[in-house]
């Protein structure tokens, strides 16, 4: 920002003069390539590794609900209130099994 971005507005319009970055911050968006949506379940490959990763920005929102099904695949090996089944990491390897959300803010 303040070697390469704000100089060219400045030059393209001296108002920016006054803009100053205050704070700043980053991070590491994590999510999976193939359709940007959180990864839940069981691995198909190794039964006693239970995955729960990938929701980028969605994490904090999510992870009351997710929590609770990890809980569950763990207790009763199922999911039972809240059926994250599509989540699974076997939809990469479905037809039609990727989830693409059409409005993501």
């Amino acid at each position: 920002w303040e070697e390469v971005i704000w100089p060219k507005l400045y030059e393209r319009c001296e108002a920016f003069g006054g803009a100053k970055v205050l704070n700043q911050w980053a991070g590491w968006y994590e999510y999976n390539v193939e359709d940007q949506n959180g990864i839940v379940g069981f691995h198909p490959d190794c039964s006693n590794l239970i995955l729960a990763n990938g929701f980028s920005g969605h994490g904090l929102q999510q992870s009351p609900a997710v929590g609770r099904a990890v809980s569950e695949l763990v207790e009763d090996g199922k999911f039972r209130t809240i059926d994250l089944d599509r989540f699974k990491f076997e939809r990469f390897e479905e037809e039609g099994g990727l989830i693409f959300e059409e409005g993501i803010v």
